[in-house]
Formats: structure tokens, sequence, C-alpha cells
């Protein structure tokens, strides 16, 4: 076992030979979007990016799937296994079958298996002070997730936050191995913050945000600022705010962005100074759609994080 439940990280790893280390991973959720399709999309992405968080690829994976049958809306159902199957298949993985329930509220997504070579592996234990931290996709799709509920989600905006959530990591993946990184995971339910800090402990290093900036999906400022802030990213904070120290200048809406759970968000990479130049250029390459510097790997207690408004 390579990497298992010690330091949380995004999925387990066991070695099978010298060149192969199988990744193995497992999410699913209920529907946060209206439209079926796109849901069965954004679940099989959120899945997917755990493989891709630990520098893997992607080879099978199994349906997991919660829905009401007996009340003979199959149809629907249909298009959430299609928008998972087209997902799968735009990873390069092939879809090898999966269970089905029975149940009152729907609920779908993947186990995955992937490989990597063992060399290349990447964890979220190997951060080292003087990285820098990018993130690979905006924030804010736990609020957008929360006005689309109340019917207050603008169309235009729950459009873009579909678009990043259905997006697949791979490029981002396939950059940091190219450039060769220290550590990296994925932005998914416990928020940036939560996910930064179980990077920062499982790497022993203190980690420095800084808060202006932070890429959001437009209006999320907004959005947040009227009150549309998920149950969840009170959970984070609970969770997270004593190993949290912000300057008293990070606005308040910033602070709750940053404990905002995301559905499949982007990628966190921590990458040493003499690689930055060639992790940004590999992203280029592998034509990912938006990556910032976001922070950095800086002196302080171990396993804490700073929020500077910088």
């Amino acid at each position: 076992m390579l990497v298992g439940i010690n330091t949380a990280d995004d999925a387990g790893v066991y070695l099978l030979n010298s060149d192969v280390a199988l990744i193995q991973t497992v999410d699913f959720f209920t529907p946060i979007v209206d439209d079926p399709y796109v849901y069965g999309q954004i679940a099989a992405a959120n899945a997917l990016s755990d493989v891709y968080a630990m520098g893997g690829r992607p080879l099978t994976a199994l349906n997991i799937i919660c829905y009401p049958t007996a009340c003979g809306d199959l149809e629907t159902m249909e298009k959430i296994l299609l928008g998972g199957a087209d997902k799968v298949g735009e990873a390069g993985a092939l879809l090898v079958g999966g269970h089905s329930v029975e149940d009152r509220e729907p609920k779908y997504g993947l186990s995955v298996t992937g490989i990597v070579h063992p060399s290349r592996l990447v964890t979220n234990r190997g951060a080292r002070e003087g990285d820098f931290l990018l993130l690979t996709k905006r924030l804010g799709t736990g609020v957008i997730s929360t006005a689309l509920k109340a019917e207050l989600a603008p169309p235009a905006v729950l459009e873009i936050a579909c678009r990043e959530m259905a997006a697949l990591n791979r490029g981002a993946a396939e950059a940091m191995q190219e450039a060769g990184v220290s550590a990296c995971t994925d932005i998914t339910g416990f928020g940036l913050l939560g996910h930064a800090l179980e990077l920062a402990r499982a790497s022993q290093v203190h980690l420095t945000i800084y808060a202006k900036r932070l890429p959001l999906i437009p209006q999320v400022e907004d959005l947040a600022a009227s009150g549309l802030i998920p149950a969840g990213a009170y959970t984070n904070r609970d969770w997270a705010a004593p190993y949290v120290e912000f300057a008293a200048e990070v606005p308040g809406v910033l602070q709750d962005l940053l404990y905002d759970p995301q559905t499949s968000g982007g990628l966190l990479i921590a990458v040493a100074p003499d690689r930055l130049d060639a992790l940004c250029a590999a992203m280029e390459k592998h034509a990912v759609a938006s990556w910032v510097l976001v922070g950095r790997a800086t002196s302080g207690r171990a396993g804490t994080i700073s929020v500077e408004y910088q």
C-alpha cells in the first residue's frame, strides 16, 4: 500500500509491480443541477478527478446509481447514465458496469480504477517550504448550487459553473506530470481551505493563501454577499478554523468562498520555484482553461494556514 487513509489523500494507491501502481477511488452525490445529463457529466468528472490528483490515468469505471425507479421516470435515469458514460469516454477510460439500488432521492457517481508509474505518483504529502501553489479552476460552485435551489442563480452564471464542474482535470494532471511537481490535491467538498489544510498537515508545512488572487466564477461574490452560503461552508469553517488565521483586511465574503464546498473543483498543485515556469508552460501546452498562483508554502507552524489580503 503506497497511499492509504493516513494522510487523507484523494485515492488509495497499491503497488502492483515496479512499473505499475493501482489507483482506486469512489465518489457519488445527489443532483446539484436540474439537467440530468449535465448532472451525470459533473458527477463523473468529480470522481475521475481523484485519479488525476494522484498524477494517474483512469482505466475503468463502474457506475453507482441510486434512483426511484418506482416513479417510472427511467428516461431521466438514462440521461444521467449517458452523461457519465460520455465523460468516462472523454477521459479515455472504459465503463465496465455498475450497480443500482432503489432510493427515493437520486444519487450518482463512479468507482474509478487508474494507474500511475510508482516513481510518478503525486500525493498530498510532498510540499516543501518555498513551493508555489497553483489552482486550476475557479471557486464558487457551492454558492451557485445554493442559488439554484433558491431559484436565484443567473442562467449565464449557472452555465459557466456547469461547464467548469463538467471539465476534466486531465490536462492539468498531464501538465504536472510533464513539469514535475511536489504535491497535489483536488478541491471538492471541504473547500479550498479544507483541502489545503489536509495538504499542509500531510506535508508538515505552513501555507499562505493570497485572498486577492482567488479565481472566482463571475457574480459569485454578489451571490455570497446576499447570504447564499451552503451549509457545508459552515461545517468546513467549524472544522478548519482553529488552524486558519485570516489577515484583518480579508473581506468576510472571501472568507466564506474559501470555505465554500466545491463540486468537481480544480487541482491545487504545489510546485518548486525552479519548476514553476515549466508547469505554466505545460498548462499552456495541455490547454488548461485557467490556472492561478494562489499561495505558497512559507515559514510558520506546520499544518496551519495564513490567509493574506494580497
